[in-house]
């Protein structure tokens, strides 16, 4: 498991540990064996069913008894974390101050708070903190940000978040806001939010106005449910204006509805789901009427930005300041939407 050879950045292969490994860890996992030079040692995982999965990916990987197994584990670089989020800021805490490097599901934590514990141990520990905001490595996105970098569309004054979700989450702990965080908006609207803020250089946000509904009755308090649907209204201090728009269980006539357009003075851009899909995803351009399309599926990204942040670990990446201060941004926004 320790390389014979003397470790370079070039030869270096990495020591993971996986905790959680349902559907979307072991994707993590799988994408991570398959397209850089780590190994998986240990998992953590109470399911049989998932652990049997995901030994058909980790043939020689190590069954934990305990997360805190990994943590003592001092021949691991790092930890990938898929758990629910009422766990992740506990769990991203224990792996840094034992010395790991972290990936993480987002949300990183349920709270401004939590998630600033987190940075802190991580800037501490001088490790590399990174958080599984995926859609930011799909092709369509990149090339919407690359064309908004460039200035072709001019200077964005305003900008459309949707991710209507058909179906809502089939765990129960995504409908109690303790072990949650929040409803749809954390679990889907986090991500366009994200990329907003990611393309405008994460603005100073002034201006924060939100309407939360549980089943078509507007959300009073979260002593019972967490809101299935909820319309943001943002303004930054450029004046841009950002409005959000998520939800599960709507009639959205498909599966999914996911875009992300932005309105520039010269022009606007789109990210698009195509038919409904999760997972298929074109980039638009517009200018008045004409329409030119960027990229077009297929784009097998799931898993890219684990695959960004192991290619920064094996080079010696520490922890990373810039990216610590956009999380802690974008969660402090999700508490003024929530009321917190």
């Amino acid at each position: 498991m320790i390389p014979a050879e003397p470790i370079t950045e070039q030869n270096k292969s990495l020591a993971l540990g996986f905790i959680g490994v349902g559907w979307i860890g072991r994707n993590r996992m799988e994408v991570l064996l398959r397209d850089t030079n780590s190994k998986a040692l240990m998992i953590a995982e109470p399911s049989e069913e998932n652990i049997k999965e995901a030994a058909k990916s980790a043939k020689t990987a190590k069954l934990a008894s305990s997360s805190s197994e990994i943590f003592r584990n001092k021949h691991l670089d790092g930890v990938i974390i898929a758990t629910p989020s009422a766990m992740h800021a506990e769990q991203a805490i224990e792996a840094l101050t034992s010395g790991k490097s972290v990936f993480c599901q987002k949300p990183l934590g349920r709270t401004a708070a939590e998630v600033q514990s987190v940075v802190k141990a991580a800037e501490e520990a001088d490790k590399l903190l990174a958080v599984d905001l995926s859609y930011r490595y799909t092709k369509a996105f990149q090339a919407v940000y690359n064309l908004i970098k460039s200035r072709e569309i001019g200077d964005i004054y305003a900008a459309d978040l949707v991710f209507h979700n058909a179906y809502g989450p089939d765990k129960e702990w995504f409908y109690d806001i303790q072990k949650s965080g929040g409803g749809c908006v954390m679990d889907l609207g986090i991500h366009l939010m994200d990329l907003a803020l990611w393309t405008l250089d994460f603005p100073e946000i002034t201006e924060v106005k939100s309407h939360l509904y549980h089943q078509g009755q507007k959300l009073t308090s979260f002593n019972e449910h967490v809101e299935d649907f909820a319309s943001v209204s943002m303004t930054s201090e450029k004046d841009t204006h950002i409005n959000l728009e998520c939800s599960w269980n709507i009639s959205a006539g498909q599966d999914a509805v996911i875009e992300a357009r932005f309105y520039g003075t010269r022009g606007g851009a789109a990210f698009k789901n195509v038919n409904g899909s999760f997972y298929d995803f074109t980039a638009e351009k517009y200018i008045g009427t004409y329409s030119e399309t960027l990229v077009t599926p297929p784009d097998d990204w799931s898993g890219r930005a684990g695959v960004v942040w192991a290619e920064a670990l094996a080079t010696g990446k520490g922890f990373d300041r810039e990216s610590a201060e956009e999380f802690i941004k974008t969660t402090k926004i999700l508490d003024r939407i929530y009321g917190r």
